[in-house]
């Protein structure tokens, strides 16, 4: 199975199959892959898992 790495308004990260549409309010960052392929690319890009808005209060 092919996964694909979405990502939403709050730069949230998700793995999904890629054969499928993005869910309302998800959109393809242009990953796509294994599962471990996916994984790995969302754990190299989204290091601090804190939805946006949490994260934008600290700056």
């Amino acid at each position: 199975m092919r996964w694909t790495v979405l990502v939403n308004d709050q730069q949230q990260q998700a793995l999904y199959p890629a054969d499928r549409p993005a869910p309302a309010g998800w959109h393809p960052t242009g990953f796509t892959g294994t599962e471990e392929s996916c994984a790995a690319h969302v754990d190299a890009t989204w290091p601090d898992l804190r939805p946006l808005a949490p994260r934008a209060q600290e700056s």
